[in-house]
């Protein structure tokens, strides 16, 4: 059993990359580790360059994030985590699926036409073949499994189509080039709104410091901005169904629920008929309890370059060494000569 996953190199981590993402990651590593599983965990900054980005950013975002996972709970000796660019394989591989992969079946990926909008003509190449290269992320480790979301089911269906019609066209029905990865749904993320409107995700490029939790949040930091969180001046209801028209009074919520590993009907249960003022320090104190040990970790690491750097040179090592069987397999099914 070996899962594969990826993620961009995001700076600036708040909690909606934490409950979305890398919680999910850490539970992952525990469960497949204890099974006798392999977790292969990518930082995607290959992936990062098919849109315009500012090359300093996305190297400090690149450490930031190796930085996060590991105070988080990713541990580098039961899992493999690494960056993109330090195992070459992922380009090769790439390049070498671009001869298996059809237009027609990147021209349907929904992701393309959202990010490349009405200029498909000034989006890049790269935008285009992006769901290539996440073929040839999981293709490359013979990935039994890949944890997807609902944006991603589509390109994980393409990378199989990829996998399928390569072996078809290139390897014997008995001794195939790739594995076909299964889908794993994670249990769904936790969606973290911005705590200045809970109609709008919280997100690293809101102008407002207050709209979101940093991982870099000191405690007063963070019982500050949960006290100044919009909210409306209704008590909290005691069915999920009084949150319907109140958007900030659900994602406040829906942030207890998620630090807590408890059910939103659990903490109305917990909390109904009360305001805000009794409820904001009572999430303040959780969101402080559980992130202080995370932040002090992540500050801790984020300073020290030479050991993110070798962290991730470790990772690509390991990676590499997974990775040359398939590509050279993938070569010599080509017919490629190589010395």
């Amino acid at each position: 059993m070996r899962i594969v996953s990826g993620i961009q190199p995001t700076g600036n981590l708040h909690l909606g990359n934490y409950l979305g993402a890398i919680r999910n990651w850490v539970a992952m590593q525990d469960e497949w580790t204890a099974k006798g599983g392999e977790c292969l965990y990518f930082l995607a900054d290959l992936h990062a360059i098919s849109m315009p980005h500012v090359p300093a950013e996305l190297r400090a975002g690149t450490r930031e994030m190796v930085a996060a996972l590991v105070a988080c709970g990713i541990d580098p000796k039961r899992s493999i985590l690494f960056n993109q660019t330090q195992v070459p394989a992922h380009a090769e591989l790439q390049w070498l699926l671009n001869g298996t992969a059809r237009m027609g079946w990147l021209n349907r990926m929904t992701q393309w036409k959202d990010k490349a909008g009405k200029n498909r003509e000034g989006a890049s190449v790269a935008l285009f073949t992006y769901p290539v290269l996440q073929a040839a992320d999981v293709l490359l480790y013979q990935a039994t499994h890949v944890p997807v979301g609902e944006d991603q089911k589509q390109h994980l269906e393409l990378a199989r189509d990829i996998a399928q019609k390569f072996n078809n066209d290139f390897a014997s029905e008995d001794a195939p080039v790739f594995t076909q990865p299964e889908a794993i749904i994670p249990p769904e993320a936790a969606r973290i709104m911005s705590l200045r409107d809970g109609s709008a995700k919280m997100s690293k490029s809101d102008p407002s410091d207050m709209s979101r939790i940093n991982l870099t949040d000191d405690a007063d930091a963070i019982m500050q901005k949960v006290r100044k969180a919009k909210t409306d001046p209704e008590p909290l209801p005691g069915e999920l169904d009084g949150l319907k028209e109140r958007p900030e009074a659900a994602n406040l919520v829906g942030i207890y629920a998620a630090m807590a590993g408890i059910s939103q009907a659990e903490v109305l249960a917990q909390f109904a008929g009360q305001g805000f003022g009794a409820f904001k320090p009572a999430l303040g104190e959780l969101l402080v309890e559980k992130l202080s040990p995370i932040t002090a970790r992540y500050r801790e690491l984020r300073t020290d370059t030479a050991a993110l750097d070798a962290i991730l040179a470790d990772g690509a090592a390991r990676a590499r060494a997974l990775a040359v069987p398939t590509l050279e397999r993938a070569y010599e099914a080509l017919g490629l000569l190589r010395g």
